[in-house]
């Protein structure tokens, strides 16, 4: 049977998982799980994934969640992964584990909070929370330092001063992918004081195009939708300003 990938483009992990089996050509089927619409909260797809999260996927009678795990499975199982993904050096694979697992309480936490509590909680149903968005603010911050200093403070293009992308930099590079989606002056203060970041980001990216930019398609047009209704609410509140002075 084929492999089915459960994902909502939206989601960053599933965003990781889906390039990773375009790049890799793994035969797979998408199926779209809409997560602004609880779709992932029905009791079909809890069959899937008891913890109701994404992505996830099914091999056969095989089922499995968390995009860490499902990233190493793949690279493991599919014939034509190349080893660079997920090297069978089981040295580079712990340093590459590592990486994933600090991501989950740092970079993940700091920026999918401060995204959600600055840009994207009205969208699905929550009220912004400035405190949580601060506090995940420091925690990003702290993230992209750890990056440059620790995982890229070698001569190699890539985390742990490889050639080639890990699974590690797909990961990550997609997490901050999440940034794109807030105002264009907010995320080039975040990302700006950090040039080797930037360019690791930048070497991803090409390294997994076209199927990176394909599938980040959603966000672009996300972001587009976002940058209008900031402008409507600016010039909204600036025509309310302009009518006050005249009262």
């Amino acid at each position: 049977m084929k492999l089915k990938v459960y994902a909502d483009r939206m989601s960053q992990p599933s965003r990781a998982v889906l390039i990773f089996c375009k790049v890799n050509r793994i035969d797979f089927e998408e199926v779209r799980v809409d997560i602004s619409k609880r779709q992932h909260l029905t009791p079909e797809f809890k069959e899937i994934n008891p913890m109701r999260k994404l992505p996830a996927i099914v091999d056969g009678r095989f089922k499995l969640f968390e995009s860490h795990a499902i990233l190493i499975y793949l690279a493991c199982v599919f014939p034509g992964v190349a080893d660079h993904w997920y090297p069978a050096d089981l040295f580079k694979r712990a340093k590459i584990n590592s990486v994933l697992d600090w991501h989950h309480s740092n970079l993940r936490h700091g920026a999918a909070e401060y995204v959600k509590n600055t840009t994207l909680a009205p969208v699905l149903g929550l009220p912004l929370d400035p405190q949580a968005a601060a506090e995940a603010e420091k925690v990003l911050f702290s993230s992209l330092s750890k990056i440059e200093s620790v995982w890229l403070k070698g001569s190699g293009r890539f985390l742990l001063g490889g050639n080639q992308p890990s699974i590690a930099d797909l990961s990550l590079v997609c997490e901050l992918m999440q940034l794109e989606v807030l105002d264009e002056k907010d995320c080039s203060r975040i990302l700006c004081p950090y040039k080797k970041v930037q360019q690791w980001m930048e070497d991803t990216k090409n390294a997994t195009r076209p199927h990176f930019d394909e599938v980040h398609q959603i966000l672009f047009k996300a972001k587009v939708k976002l940058q209008k209704v900031r402008s409507m609410s600016t010039n909204s509140e600036n025509l309310k300003t302009k009518l006050a002075s005249k009262m």
